[in-house]
């Protein structure tokens, strides 16, 4: 690369100030983070002092295009009043635009912002929008905690892992360019965004509707409501709840709650509910890779969520509760990568494996279910890293002898 990457902190100096220097301790918390997970200095220029140590802000942004170059924005109250700040980020969204990229602007969401929460207010904001339609770092609960918990330690962890992701996106774009006789054009365009409200003050008032109406490669952004219906999924699309997620509720009755049979789809920060029990599902994933991410979701049918027929999806952070029988089922040669779910609550097991399952289990936490927190049998398999599996009624796990399950790193089994 041309330049050594570097982020700048974009804050209230007021608010660090009265958090006793909390936002430049999590800078260097965050910078050492990323550091170690790449073996390469990443500085992160949080004010005029340290940007005269390095490239001024200005100058890198004039003369660098190599998408190397993040903003960490603090999301505050005052940070949308901030003149400064509000300039910086509207800056910024200009070079990703120009850049052809939408990851370089690393959000932590620090203290309640009215203008974020309220859609009413939000529409008047268009930085607002910008920020709530993203992803971001809830640091809402953790400004509280010590750097030194776990919880806190493992949200950094996850903040840096975002940053190198974008980071090797970055290399592996300029790689390809300079093995290019003729350097062909990087076009990326914001994905065609619908809205849908229950209160009919959206593009449509159904997830249905707008699944029926729009094309593959959309974006459908729900905003808070109870929306009873059951939706299949069969084209590439993001469903992103707008709002808080315990107030954009999917539920649905006699029949699947979300049945995914696309090669590719998001579904995030939604809440997901099978109620009407019976062998149902909650999400049911029956092909291709689905990332499912940031959700609630339970059933009173057969399990949570169902990963079968190959299917290869990725589900992240999600909390999966009080599923009739399981959390998780995968079998029929299912497969898929479950990372830092929270598997809790079932009223049998955690995760079922059977007939050719094979999923990875990295760092989850599989606890309170009647049984198990694993079984394993009629020849399902899997890879389980740095699971937590306390206190599950009958252990840990329960895996058949003609399993090819792998436990590299058992984690905690108490």
């Amino acid at each position: 690369m041309s330049q050594t990457p570097i982020a700048f902190l974009s804050y209230v100096n007021l608010d660090d100030q009265h958090e006793q220097g909390r936002l430049t301790q999590f800078r260097e918390r965050l910078s050492g983070e990323v550091r170690i997970q790449t073996g390469e200095a990443f500085d992160i220029f949080q004010d005029k002092k340290d940007i005269a140590l390095g490239q001024p802000w200005q100058e890198r942004l004039d003369t660098s295009l190599d998408a190397t170059t993040f903003l960490i924005p603090i999301i505050t109250p005052a940070f949308f009043k901030s003149t400064a700040c509000r300039a910086e980020l509207e800056r910024f969204l200009k070079r990703e635009k120009e850049l052809g990229r939408g990851d370089l602007i690393v959000s932590i969401y620090y203290v309640n912002c009215p203008v974020l929460n309220d859609e009413v207010k939000r529409e008047h904001d268009p930085l607002a929008q910008v920020i709530a339609a993203r992803q971001y770092a809830d640091w809402r609960e953790l400004r509280h905690e010590p750097f030194t918990t776990p919880q806190v330690r493992k949200a950094i962890t996850k903040i840096a892992e975002q940053i190198v992701e974008a980071l090797e996106r970055s290399y592996s774009v300029t790689n390809i360019q300079q093995n290019e006789t003729k350097p062909a054009p990087i076009a990326k365009n914001e994905p065609p965004t619908v809205v849908v409200d229950a209160w009919h003050r959206g593009d449509y008032a159904t997830i249905t509707e707008a699944l029926e109406a729009v094309k593959a490669g959309t974006r459908i952004l729900v905003r808070p409501g109870l929306y009873k219906e059951g939706i299949v999924i069969d084209k590439t699309v993001e469903i992103i709840g707008d709002g808080q997620r315990d107030e954009i509720v999917i539920e649905a009755d006699n029949e699947d709650t979300v049945v995914f049979q696309a090669d590719n789809g998001r579904i995030s920060n939604l809440t997901l509910c099978q109620s009407g029990g019976g062998w149902l599902y909650s999400v049911n994933i029956t092909q291709g890779r689905l990332e499912l991410e940031d959700c609630d979701i339970s059933s009173q049918g057969r399990s949570c969520v169902a990963i079968h027929n190959r299917a290869d999806p990725r589900l992240r952070r999600n909390r999966i509760h009080d599923g009739m029988v399981a959390g998780v089922f995968v079998y029929e040669n299912g497969q898929g990568t479950l990372e830092d779910n929270e598997i809790v609550a079932n009223t049998r097991i955690g995760v079922v494996i059977t007939q050719g399952g094979n999923p990875t289990l990295r760092r989850n936490r599989i606890s309170k279910n009647g049984e198990w927190g694993i079984f394993a049998g009629e020849g399902g398999g899997g890879t389980f890293e740095d699971n937590d599996l306390r206190g599950n009624t009958k252990g840990a796990w329960d895996i058949a002898p003609d399993c090819a399950a792998r436990v590299q790193r058992s984690g905690n089994i108490e």
